[in-house]
């Protein structure tokens, strides 16, 4: 193991001093206490016109440094665009984008934390977003933004509403995500008293159903529920409590007897499938977000390019291609 150090600043400083008093190779050499061969490189490395400077020396020493390290994946143009589009135009995380180069075997390779550097260090900012103070750039579209959570001591003020069955009661094969038709179901709310998002994410596969609802109360959410769900083979749906899922009742019987199965208040995880979706669909329509404004073209367009967006949970296949058995092209 070598225990070798580069002259520091401060040691060019002494060399120079030295030097100029007309010191031999080997006095400098004790008086800082380095081999003399050490000295008498860096005096010839760094001779410009028979004189030795400080200041030039650490700046030719500096740019040695530089070029003589290995480049990063991402100065390669070919690897830059392929990265900046999957995250900035399709919302792929980093971790999506290099575990579906694994799965398709590319030519192409890059860890997802090699990614991550590349957008703390504003690689994939605007200009505009460089020079402004308060804009974070390209952080801000990774999926955790500083979001706040409900605190402990958080009381629910949602209204209640008659369950059919608790979650406890979930049969284990939609537990352990053992079969296809298993789902989970909430809303995604747009302008206050404005349109919603009805959506429904199977257990196992991931895959996606979503479509608008006129507002978010118990009969249009109703309505659309049975729109998503029908021709799709249902064994179990698990919604949160909110008021809007108080009719699940009439969708039981539309359904010849599919069951709900509703988690504690204030449980979140135990639909996490659905929470985590949400969050996804969150990247094209944000909070607050006018939702009449987005045709239904529109709004299927963003849920067919989430559901062909690889997971890591699915081995970084897409919830389409373990929902249907099909295997796609993506990059």
């Amino acid at each position: 193991m070598s225990h070798y150090k580069h002259i520091t600043p401060e040691e060019r400083e002494k060399i120079l001093v030295l030097r100029s008093q007309n010191h031999s190779i080997t006095y400098i050499a004790s008086k800082i206490g380095r081999n003399k061969s050490t000295i008498s490189r860096e005096l010839s490395r760094n001779n410009i016109d028979g004189e030795y400077s400080a200041i030039a020396a650490q700046a030719a020493y500096c740019n040695r440094r530089i070029r003589c390290r290995r480049k990063t994946k991402l100065s390669d143009p070919n690897i830059f665009k392929l990265v900046q589009e999957k995250f900035l135009e399709h919302q792929w995380s980093p971790e999506q984008i290099a575990g579906r180069l694994k799965q398709e075997h590319s030519d192409i390779s890059i860890s997802y934390t090699t990614i991550y550097r590349g957008i703390y260090a504003g690689l994939f900012d605007t200009p505009e977003e460089r020079s402004s103070a308060g804009n974070r750039g390209a952080i801000r579209k990774l999926r955790h933004r500083g979001k706040t959570r409900h605190t402990n001591d958080h009381v629910e003020k949602r209204g209640k509403i008659v369950i059919s069955n608790d979650l406890k009661d979930r049969p284990e094969e939609a537990n352990n995500r053992s079969r296809i038709w298993d789902w989970e179901g909430d809303t995604v709310s747009g302008s206050q008293n404005g349109n919603c998002l009805v959506t429904l994410a199977g257990r196992k596969s991931r895959i996606l159903l979503c479509r608008r609802a006129e507002k978010r109360a118990s009969d249009c959410v109703r309505d659309v529920m049975i729109k998503c769900l029908k021709g799709q083979p249902l064994y179990s749906i698990t919604p949160d409590r909110g008021k809007e899922f108080a009719k699940h009742a009439e969708v039981t019987e539309a359904f010849n007897g599919v069951q709900f199965y509703f988690p504690k208040p204030r449980h979140p995880w135990d639909r996490g499938t659905n929470e985590n979706t949400n969050g996804l669909l969150r990247e094209y329509f944000p909070k607050g977000d006018d939702l009449s404004k987005y045709s239904d073209e529109y709004i299927q367009s963003k849920v067919d390019e989430l559901n062909k967006r690889p997971r890591k949970c699915l081995g970084y296949l897409t919830p389409y291609e373990v929902y249907y058995s099909k295997s796609l092209h993506l990059i």
